[in-house]
């Protein structure tokens, strides 16, 4: 993802009056944010403010480095002389965002990109109603800030001129892209007037990449001068008059194999010295693979540690059964396997082959075969190889949100669940629905729209997806818990055997579609009541109609979902009927189409009529039961069960 502020304690809010902390104090919750007063104001009955005796501008000084954003109440120019002498480096520097008194306007001042300030103001904006105001040139492009369009995949950003190549896209100049490992999927979020190519350049041998060109292909001076983007788990190799940029990967896996004592300073010269002479980025590298027996290794744990990178240890019965190009009967001796260093980073790279997300398949992933480096004044010898997996390693645990969007209408989404919306890098839902929360979207977020019949594939799809460490929205219509994809997610992951905390898992209720179709017609649920969908897909007819007839024996007040499709016109009449043996024709109905929504369609009628009006799949029924009363074309049903015989 960008960035998330909601989980901690990383955002200040900055005001000076009672009229400015109000309109802070609205987000002050949904934002987790801490609102700093002056100490004039602490007698005015504020609880939940820290308070300052300085200067704001001192104050600022010594609270600066505390937060990772700022969200300033004032007027914009007294906020960019209060932070003028503060900021340092875009890259390091808070986001900085400016409110005005009446929160009519949440401004971008600064680290709009990899402060993640553009993307706070959107959220800012949603919660309190506002207009955004992004002046960046990529929002205009609706492209994600190039200098950030690899956080959410823990690519590491390395040389290059970041800013003419920022600026060449913002002019929209072809701009050559060239990858050769890592997942393609943040090519999905691209809008279809970008600016990218992806066709690989031609050598001086007429070859397109590893391919010929066919007759008619792209001229070798096509793109020789425009700018460049190296998505690559090689070493940076800048041109000098063509601007580049480089984002590594985490693709390459590093395979230890030592004599016992190696130092910290053996291990760090041999990986640097294979990697500078095999021509690898160190940036590239996703994590160290070694024998268990090795887990206690002082040197590599050393190493492993300054440069964070993991260890991953396998017993030798799993290194054993791997084939390599070079065993060893020496090794196998020592350890009963007869490689250690091939077969750990094999066993490494292959284990996250399994996602279907990649560029391509390497079918040979063993990138440099075992080489045994030496040190003079260093006692032992360490052996390295390395693999490239087809994927990335994100390096963080997934999440899966599983977000109740309401009836469609973004007023009627909680916000929480627009937040959760916001902050994830993938949403996956039906296409109705991301129709319906389109302008929450975010540039570069992935969304993938699916149809209606593929609610299994949807699911798996979103647990793939987290399960490599992306933080992954499922989005339903009502709540996501209520005939929805709350229920077939948590099955999936039950299916595969989920320990109940990788990934994460976080619930996010919406406005069912029960609630909001009363809401349109009164107050029709005020007793008992029960749902039943008429759709026989996933359960048998049989079984409905028994609790069809105990609904209606029962008289519950009934809501209706899937009540009629295409294809499957039958069951509204036969469920209508079972209803008219144990009530009066004129029970009022309810007969609610698209609430809330653009086409919304309300009907008010009677069981005995309810069927001579247009009934769909996006409708909700709601029967009243014996006490249920129709006034004035409101629908009310008595909290006590008034005239009951």
């Amino acid at each position: 993802m960008i960035t998330n502020f909601s989980d901690s304690k990383s955002i200040a809010g900055i005001a000076t009056n009672l009229s400015s902390y109000n309109t802070l104090n609205s987000i002050c919750q949904p934002l987790n944010l801490d609102i700093w007063l002056p100490n004039t104001l602490s007698s005015n009955n504020i609880n939940n403010a820290l308070f300052y005796d300085s200067s704001l501008k001192e104050n600022l000084v010594d609270i600066w480095h505390k937060y990772n954003a700022f969200v300033f109440c004032l007027a914009t120019g007294a906020v960019v002389r209060l932070i003028a002498d503060l900021l340092e480096n875009k890259a390091t520097d808070p986001a900085i965002l400016v409110i005005d008194e009446q929160g009519k306007y949440v401004i971008s001042l600064a680290g709009g990109h990899q402060g993640g300030a553009d993307f706070l103001t959107r959220l800012v904006a949603e919660h309190l109603g506002a207009i955004p105001i992004l002046t960046g040139s990529s929002n205009a492009n609706n492209l994600m800030g190039i200098d950030i369009m690899g956080n959410s995949y823990n690519w590491l950003k390395g040389e290059g001129n970041w800013t003419e190549v920022s600026a060449a896209i913002s002019r929209q100049e072809t701009v050559q892209v060239i990858q050769d490992c890592g997942s393609i999927l943040w090519r999905n979020s691209l809008p279809e007037n970008h600016n990218f190519n992806f066709t690989p350049p031609l050598n001086k041998g007429g070859l397109r990449g590893d391919q010929a060109l066919s007759k008619g292909g792209i001229r070798e001076d096509k793109f020789e001068n425009c700018s460049q983007i190296y998505i690559t788990y090689k070493k940076a190799n800048l041109a000098e008059n063509t601007p580049q940029v480089y984002w590594y990967p985490r693709v390459l896996w590093v395979g230890i194999g030592c004599e016992r004592g190696s130092s910290k300073t053996l291990i760090d010269f041999a990986i640097k010295h294979i990697f500078e002479t095999q021509n690898l980025a160190m940036e590239a590298i996703a994590s160290i693979a070694t024998i268990d027996i090795k887990a206690d290794e002082v040197g590599l744990l050393e190493f492993c540690q300054e440069n964070n990178y993991p260890l991953l240890t396998f017993d030798a019965e799993t290194l054993s059964k791997i084939e390599v190009p070079n065993p060893s009967k020496i090794v196998n001796q020592e350890v009963n396997t007869p490689s250690v260093a091939e077969a750990a980073c094999l066993a490494a790279a292959t284990n996250l082959n399994k996602f279907n997300i990649v560029r391509e398949t390497i079918s040979n992933p063993l990138l440099v075969s075992k080489q045994i480096v030496k040190m003079e004044g260093e006692k032992g010898a360490v052996t390295v190889a390395v693999a490239q997996s087809d994927l990335e390693y994100v390096k963080s645990n997934g999440k899966l949100s599983l977000i109740g969007i309401g009836p469609g209408n973004l007023n009627q989404i909680t916000p929480a669940a627009k937040t959760a919306i916001m902050e994830a890098d993938v949403i996956i839902g039906y296409s109705l629905y991301i129709d319906l929360i389109k302008p929450l979207f975010y540039p570069g977020q992935i969304v993938e729209s699916w149809p209606i019949t593929k609610e299994k594939e949807r699911a798996q799809r979103a647990i793939e997806l987290a399960q490599w460490g992306l933080n992954v929205g499922v989005i339903s219509s009502g709540d996501c818990g209520i005939y929805a994809m709350g229920g077939l997610v948590f099955e999936e992951l039950a299916e595969q055997n989920w320990d109940g905390k990788q990934p994460s898992v976080q619930v996010f209720p919406g406005i069912s579609a029960l609630q909001s179709a009363s809401s349109r017609v009164g107050a029709p649920l005020m007793h008992d009541f029960c749902t039943v969908s008429l759709s026989d897909l996933l359960t048998p007819w049989e079984v409905i109609e028994k609790r069809l007839n105990a609904a209606a024996m029962g008289d519950f007040i009934t809501v209706f979902y899937n009540p009629k499709s295409k294809t499957r016109t039958q069951q509204i009449y036969i469920a209508r009927d079972i209803f008219l043996q144990y009530r009066d024709g004129n029970t009022p109905v309810a007969i609610v189409t698209s609430a809330y929504r653009e086409n919304e369609q309300i009907r008010v009628t009677t069981l005995e009529k309810m069927l001579d009006f247009p009934i769909d799949m996006l409708t909700t029924v709601i029967i009243g039961n014996r006490s249920t009363k129709n006034y004035q074309n409101w629908i009310i049903t008595p909290r006590g069960y008034l005239g009951f015989e």
